[in-house]
C-alpha cells in the first residue's frame, strides 16, 4: 500500500493528513513535503492527523521526531491527533509522547495550538 499526503495550510499552521503506510518506502516524501512546507510558508505550529494511518514502523518515528525538531526549533509546536491503537503503541514505546502533545481529533488540536499561539 501507498500513502497519501494532504497538506493545509490553517492560519499559520500546517495540517498534515497521512492516509496509508508510513514507512521506509514512504518515509523521505514525507520529510520533503513537511520541510517544504514548514520552510516556504508561514508557518508556525504542525498538526500531524494520522486518523487514517494505517501502518508506521521506526522510520515513520524518525521522519516525526526531524519534523518536530524544526518545528521547535523556530520556536513552534507540533500537536499529534487521531492516533490509531497500533501506531499509539509505537508512540508509546518510542517515548515520542513525552515530548509530543496528543489530542483526540484535529478541532482540539487546533485548539489547543490556538491558546499556546
Amino acid at each position: 500500500m501507498s500513502l497519501h499526503i494532504e497538506l493545509e495550510h490553517h492560519r499559520r499552521t500546517l495540517i498534515v493528513r497521512l492516509k496509508g503506510e508510513l514507512d521506509h518506502h514512504t518515509a523521505e516524501t514525507v520529510k520533503v513535503k513537511m520541510e517544504e512546507a514548514i520552510l516556504r510558508g508561514d508557518v508556525n505550529h504542525v498538526v500531524l492527523s494520522l486518523k487514517e494511518l494505517s501502518f508506521m514502523d521506526s522510520s515513520g518515528l524518525g521522519v516525526i521526531l526531524g519534523r518536530y525538531k524544526l518545528i521547535t526549533s523556530r520556536g513552534g509546536k507540533m500537536v499529534v491527533c487521531d492516533v490509531n491503537p497500533a501506531v499509539y503503541r509505537l508512540f508509546e514505546m518510542s517515548g515520542l509522547f513525552k515530548i509530543l502533545s496528543i489530542q483526540d481529533n484535529e478541532r482540539l488540536a487546533l485548539s489547543s495550538l490556538e491558546v499556546v499561539s
